[in-house]
């Protein structure tokens, strides 16, 4: 089997963007692949971190993925900052990469903004980072989205000058489409991805929430005085509509023309109604699990170890070799 590398910053528990677009697809992906699962803390603190939290929400999101479905038993669950091969190999992937490749960098122009001067030197090299930590695997697979395919060519790049410059190490990764991910965008402005930073608890549905809390987001959520539309094109210019028709298509793997054939022509209380009982049955069982792992914070705690161990075994030999391959002393 091919091995899968994929990493999640620490923000504490998923909000159903996160499962639909990413973490479901991780799940599935332990069917025929050996994952490595990271919860990556080193590149949460690329932004200022307030430390009480950081080590809260990462444990809270290693619950959730678990929660999820991720297996840390068949597969690797840690926490990035457990295992020094990665900052140790990042540091060579910071030297084999080149000014110009990170100043390409669309995400770093678009974080920074016009505050460039003032961000974090991390947080440029970020990508270097990224790579390390595929590379320090020999990962040949990580599950991308649009806005990482520009991060995964320059760890293809950094390979393949690694190679060519000290010998032939690295294999090629591929980026893992898993098809039309979901876009799950606000409950309260269809125009916007469903975000944590968002001034309203209203505008996302986390995956602990409960029935009532769900059910009273979503009859709040934004729509528009129009029924259903019969058909796809119906949603054109509705955004709402076409995040909620999209969101109960996630939820049970059809599209959204499979959705407007069955629900097409009501009103949105109805549509709404269906739409919580659905979330609710999805979400439920992912919430009772979540919080299970986190009143046992030990044993979390040791599955996340546990993890970090096999991922240090994976790692270190990789990461010897190709320290030992650009010069350095091996005692």
């Amino acid at each position: 089997m091919q091995r899968i590398f994929s990493g999640i910053q620490p923000s504490g528990i998923p909000h159903l963007g996160n499962y639909l677009g990413a973490v479901r697809n991780w799940a599935a992906l332990q069917r025929d692949h050996e994952c490595i699962y990271c919860v990556v803390d080193l590149h949460a603190i690329t932004t200022w971190q307030d430390p009480r939290l950081l080590a809260k929400q990462t444990r809270e999101l290693a619950a959730s993925l678990i929660a999820c479905g991720i297996d840390p038993l068949a597969h690797i669950l840690f926490n990035q900052s457990a295992v020094h091969a990665h900052v140790r190999l990042a540091w060579i992937c910071n030297c084999v990469a080149r000014m110009g490749w990170l100043n390409r960098m669309t995400q770093f122009k678009d974080k920074a903004g016009k505050d460039r001067e003032n961000v974090s030197t991390g947080l440029f090299v970020y990508p270097n980072l990224m790579a390390a930590d595929i590379l320090t695997y020999h990962a040949t697979r990580v599950p991308v989205g649009d806005d990482q395919r520009q991060h995964l060519e320059l760890a293809n790049d950094i390979a393949q000058k690694f190679n060519h410059d000290y010998g032939n190490f690295f294999p090629a990764i591929e980026p893992l489409i898993m098809g039309p991910a979901a876009r799950v965008m606000s409950l309260r402005d269809g125009t916007k991805k469903m975000s944590k930073s968002d001034a309203s608890e209203q505008s996302s549905i986390n995956l602990t929430d409960d029935a009532d809390t769900i059910a009273l987001k979503i009859r709040r959520a934004k729509t528009d005085p129009q029924p259903l539309p019969g058909d796809v094109a119906g949603l054109e210019g509705r955004p709402e509509a076409r995040n909620l028709v999209g969101i109960f298509a996630a939820l049970t793997d059809t599209d959204h023309a499979a959705v407007l054939r069955d629900h097409g022509g009501q009103g949105f209380g109805a549509f709404k109604e269906a739409l919580t009982a659905l979330l609710v049955e999805k979400l439920t069982p992912i919430a009772s699990e979540t919080r299970r792992l986190l009143d046992d914070p030990a044993t979390l705690d040791t599955l996340l170890r546990q993890g970090a161990h096999r991922a240090a075994a994976i790692a270190e030999p990789i990461v010897s070799e190709a320290e030992r391959m650009v010069g350095f002393l091996k005692l």
